[in-house]
């Protein structure tokens, strides 16, 4: 890979520089992003010499933090999926010319205990968007500012402090590849350890943490996973986020392969976005200061139960519980929002929510004869539904209901 390094010779002397003379945690995340969602890197789809380039930024930056190699070959540990266009496709160590090789990148801070703790972010994206893009038009990079090359900054941002505090724990850090194709990476790695999976005490996932608003709203998935999670969350939250809670351990990130191996997990969001899946998700509209409060919570988190004992793991009632529907109304929901009902943060063109007069901000509150109170029982209202059926969805609109009929 190292034929890739001349594109980031630039990039890895201004790190270098900067974390030789005086570390600025801000201005360092605003130059991983730069780096990370740069069009040279042509959206870091797994599999392409975009997320070659990626990897090899990242395993400079473990390098530099002095990190020790962890993958299989160095700090990489490559995968093969032979059947790249199948859904259920499954990642294992073979290889072959008409599959996907993807690579997650894996260093450790080596402490004096044996038990350690896990902090990933994924650093693929979209490409041209021909995979799960939600653009309509022209082929356009999907640079992934947010999704989600602001986990991967906070993660190596982790990765520099941590491994100037004395800790107990080891910390293990992982670049994730392959996660927008379906959790190829992390299925992977948990399948294929490079550690020992029992000595891990919990995982961190911070996938999209890029766009914290001026609510401060904080989504953090996976809070049923470990009884200790809601009292330490409010313990370390100094700066006073809001911490939008939820229990399942199961969700569509790279902390779901962790908690199949029966790990607690955390995942870290900061909410969707109206860029979500398409070119417009550029580094402008990145908020570098609320990504630096998302990883000192975690530092916080970190450091203080570095001398507690292994933290309990508890399975919850999960995602993949929940009913399954043939039918979309053709929004997106806002999964921030900790109200009453099912709040819209966007809809698709050409969908029966848009051609009803559906709007974004509109909040679902009945769908048919179901009453809405929140996401689930939007989801379980929608599972009822055929292609063909006609139906009424009523919504709160700045404070007023208004009715409107939609087909399927």
């Amino acid at each position: 890979m190292k034929k890739y390094l001349s594109f980031l010779l630039p990039f890895l002397m201004f790190t270098n520089c900067e974390q030789t003379d005086s570390y600025d945690p801000e201005k360092q995340i605003e130059q991983d992003i730069k780096v990370l969602a740069s069009d040279s890197l042509s959206g870091r789809e797994v599999g392409t010499e975009g997320e070659k380039m990626a990897a090899d930024y990242i395993v400079n930056q473990f390098q530099n933090a002095n990190l020790q190699p962890k993958g299989s070959n160095g700090y990489l540990q490559s995968f093969f999926v032979s059947d790249p266009d199948n859904p259920h496709a499954q990642p294992s160590e073979e290889s072959g010319l008409n599959g996907i090789t993807g690579y997650n990148v894996i260093g450790i801070i080596d402490n004096p205990g044996d038990e350690l703790v896990v902090i990933g972010a994924h650093y693929d994206h979209l490409g041209m968007g021909d995979f799960s893009s939600l653009h309509r038009g022209d082929r356009a990079i999907h640079n992934g500012a947010d999704d989600n090359a602001s986990g991967v900054a906070a993660m190596m941002h982790l990765a520099r402090v941590l491994a100037k505090k004395e800790l107990n724990r080891d910390v293990l850090f992982i670049g994730i590849s392959g996660e927008e194709k379906g959790l190829w990476g992390s299925n992977y790695f948990t399948k294929n350890p490079t550690i020992d999976l029992s000595k891990v005490n919990f995982m961190i996932n911070m996938d999209m943490v890029g766009r914290l608003d001026e609510e401060k709203g904080l989504a953090t998935n996976g809070t049923g996973t470990s009884p200790i999670w809601n009292w330490l969350l409010d313990e370390v939250n100094a700066d006073s986020l809001k911490l939008i809670k939820s229990e399942s351990g199961v969700g569509p990130s790279d902390h779901t392969s962790f908690y199949l191996q029966d790990i607690p997990v955390l995942h870290f969001f900061t909410g969707q976005h109206e860029d979500y899946h398409k070119p417009g998700d550029d580094m402008e509209k990145i908020n570098m200061q609320g990504i630096l409060k998302v990883a000192s919570l975690i530092e916080r988190m970190i450091v203080l139960m570095d001398d507690d004992e292994k933290i309990a793991f508890t399975k919850t009632k999960d995602q993949s519980d929940n009913p399954r529907f043939t039918v979309t109304l053709g929004v997106v929901p806002d999964y921030m929002f900790d109200g009453t009902g099912m709040r819209i943060d966007g809809v698709s063109e050409d969908k029966p929510a848009i051609m009803a007069g559906i709007k974004k901000g509109d909040i679902v509150v009945q769908l048919g004869d179901s009453i809405v109170s929140d996401m689930m029982s939007y989801m379980r209202a929608l599972s009822t539904f055929e292609k063909g059926d006609e139906t009424i969805v009523i919504v709160d609109r700045n404070g007023e209901k208004f009715d409107f009929k939609i087909e399927f």
